[in-house]
């Protein structure tokens, strides 16, 4: 088995696997008379194939066991993860289907991922009850492939 630890998650580091959401750092402008502040412009919505179109569910994440076996990608659109609580979370990712590749990031209660469209990655990893705002692609095709890793990863949580 192989261990992996998580690295914090920024923008630098998360770009290879897609682009990490949140307010600090991010494009800003004010709007409706100045009452408002936009922050705008913060993903990159990745939509392929045909009846292609963004939708926006919730995701109601349960702890489950920091042993990776699979990793799944969407090649028709990209996915983003964001919190509706503040609190902690888990980011896996890989740039092939192989144990050695795997990443892993802390993600902080203010800060989401949008997963781009063949990027692989683990399903929701979260430590406590937790829920998610998503968006990703609606529509026609198959938008899921998921395969079984060579080597099972553990994530090492302990500082």
């Amino acid at each position: 088995m192989l261990n992996v630890r998580p690295q914090p998650l920024t923008r630098k580091n998360f770009a290879p696997f897609g682009d990490v959401i949140q307010i600090d750092g991010s494009k800003q402008f004010e709007i409706n008379s100045g009452y408002t502040t936009r922050v705008h412009d913060l993903i990159d919505i990745q939509l392929g194939g045909r009846g292609a179109r963004p939708q926006l569910s919730f995701f109601l994440g349960r702890p489950r066991p920091l042993e990776i076996s699979m990793l799944e990608k969407h090649p028709l659109g990209s996915q983003a993860f964001f919190p509706v609580e503040e609190k902690r979370w888990l980011v896996v990712v890989a740039t092939e289907p192989k144990a050695e590749s795997v990443h892993a990031f802390w993600a902080g209660g203010r800060q989401g991922v949008n997963y781009y469209r063949d990027v692989w990655h683990h399903p929701l990893l979260v430590l406590e009850p937790q829920q998610f705002v998503i968006i990703d692609r609606g529509g026609d095709g198959h938008n899921c492939d998921e395969t079984e890793l060579d080597t099972a990863v553990l994530i090492t949580t302990s500082e």
